[in-house]
């Protein structure tokens, strides 16, 4: 296989012991088997490329012993075993033994588990697959799905009582260069440092979203196009100027971003995303890195 081809990722667990009492799971909340449940049993668990782990992750980012979940005393701790892209808890780098907590999530290659114990677990499990249903996994903002319905429910009233309502969509400039030129954990890392600046940004009541890769939305109710805009640049220059480091290197991040307002004329959701996907396309045909607006 060449270096630039793509490999279709494949997750399953070799070993499929099931005790009567579980103490600890992990939960794949980014990746191919969203939601699946892991038990994590024995002296020692292990996450890696080859068949001899008790969690196989076909990625070539993922080495063929990636990590080790060790359980002593009731406590488990996660290791890195000399893998080529590090292991992560809680998006910070390991080296040596880290004591796991339930919530935390670990990060291997391109997959996310999220790691849950205690005496809650079920609980935790079942609101952790709620979660999934709304949350993106990687970037941890509101999913496609959340947003359909948000403008499922602010488009009626917006059209009811004559309100204003605005929606921005953006995604960022030449994404693929960077995976390319960076790897795919580097654009993850922009992924979810870009999604948790803006999300400091956008106020309880409104949307923001990651619509798909690398496209982002933002829904913002009683803020009116001048409004939408003069919040867009902002966000644009705020992005622009962000420094975004990576392993010790510098990744230039710019966004493009398209603006519309709600009309009349458009009668449900799809309409809408239309519009501002289409102002979306005219700042990227312009030059990218810029607001286009209608």
């Amino acid at each position: 296989m060449g270096a630039d081809e793509t490999r279709v990722t494949s997750v399953k667990v070799v070993n499929a012991r099931l005790p009567v009492s579980v103490e600890a799971w992990l939960v794949q909340i980014s990746g191919p088997q969203l939601g699946k449940k892991y038990v994590v049993e024995g002296d020692e668990f292990t996450i890696g490329r080859d068949e001899g782990n008790d969690i196989v992750v076909d990625l070539d980012n993922v080495s063929r012993r990636h990590a080790r979940i060790a359980t002593r005393r009731g406590q488990a701790y996660v290791s890195d075993l000399g893998s080529t892209n590090g292991t992560f808890v809680n998006d910070k780098e390991i080296s040596g033994e880290v004591p796991l907590n339930s919530g935390d999530l670990l990060h291997v290659g391109g997959s996310i588990f999220k790691f849950l114990a205690g005496d809650d677990i079920e609980k935790n499990y079942h609101e952790t697959i709620y979660t999934l249903t709304i949350v993106d996994g990687l970037t941890q903002i509101n999913n496609k799905r959340y947003f359909i319905d948000f403008l499922d429910r602010e488009m009626p009233r917006a059209h009811r009582f004559r309100r204003p309502l605005s929606l921005m969509m953006f995604d960022i400039d030449f994404f693929k260069k960077i995976n390319d030129q960076h790897g795919h954990l580097a654009g993850d890392y922009v992924l979810r440092e870009l999604a948790g600046l803006v999300k400091t940004r956008v106020r309880r009541e409104e949307c923001f979203a990651r619509y798909g890769g690398e496209e982002f939305a933002i829904v913002m109710p009683e803020a009116g196009i001048e409004n939408a805009k003069v919040f867009s640049e902002r966000l644009r220059r705020m992005i622009e100027e962000k420094d975004f480091i990576f392993e010790g290197e510098q990744i230039p991040v710019t966004i493009s971003i398209g603006v519309t307002e709600l009309v009349p004329e458009m009668a449900d959701a799809l309409a809408f995303i239309k519009a501002a996907d289409a102002n979306l396309y005219r700042a990227k045909k312009a030059g990218r890195n810029r607001v286009v607006s209608s």
